[in-house]
């Protein structure tokens, strides 16, 4: 179904609508949004007067989407409630210099992703440094570290708003269950009072599987485009 770019309207309504999303949602009721003609049930802020729409929920009632570039939000609209089926032949024949709407990733998921990836590097540090120092596994507080991760995991699956954090949403569960299994690993050697060899961590494929994941993640957030190499899996 073919997407729209927001047109200056709407961007002028969502100067209005940006400051408001902080204040108290007390005054939200449940109203039906009519939009060019078709029904999509949408919260409605009222507030002295003025009627706004919270920006996620006017995509998603469009089959459209929000991203982040920069400073600078983009709302695509798609061809759901929002549309309508436009009687205007102008309006359904594309653009020549229109480009296909690329949403990436959103602003919120990548930062989610960064603060879960810092705690998967806390927890990875703290087992290796241990290991190769001789310090008693026991000692590490590796429980902590695994629950500070699994926390922030949970944090970015309620972050998803494109496909794009949804692909990376599953390659972050896959950097979590190989972290846990090098982590657990590591906690049953010492149960069984097992020898540890200071350089075992370094010298484990699970470790360098993290490791690789790491990498592939933080190139994709540098590029802002999702790109399944492989290593996450």
């Amino acid at each position: 179904m073919k997407q729209r770019p927001i047109s200056v309207g709407v961007a002028l309504a969502i100067a209005l609508i940006l400051p408001v999303l902080g204040l108290s949602q007390s005054a939200a009721q449940s109203l039906t949004l009519d939009m060019n003609g078709q029904q999509a049930q949408l919260p409605v802020l009222q507030m002295n007067g003025r009627n706004y729409v919270e920006v996620e929920a006017l995509a998603r009632a469009t089959s459209g989407a929000v991203s982040f570039k920069g400073n600078t939000m983009h709302l695509t609209l798609g061809g759901g409630a929002g549309n309508g089926g436009s009687s205007n032949s102008a309006s359904s024949t594309p653009s020549q210099n229109a480009q296909p709407a690329n949403p990436g990733f959103s602003k919120e998921f990548v930062r989610s992703g960064i603060e879960f990836m810092s705690s998967i590097r806390e927890w990875r540090s703290v087992l290796s440094n241990g290991v190769a120092n001789g310090y008693p596994i026991a000692s590490l507080g590796l429980g902590y570290y695994q629950a500070q991760a699994q926390t922030n995991l949970r944090l970015s699956s309620t972050a998803i708003v494109t496909d794009s954090d949804s692909s990376v949403y599953a390659l972050l569960n896959n950097e979590f269950a190989n972290m846990k299994k090098l982590s657990d690993k590591y906690i049953a050697k010492a149960q069984n009072m097992n020898y540890i060899d200071p350089d075992s961590v370094k010298n484990d494929p699970l470790d360098q599987s993290v490791i690789n994941c790491a990498h592939s993640l933080a190139a994709m957030a540098s590029s802002g485009q999702f790109n399944d190499d492989g290593s996450c899996h």
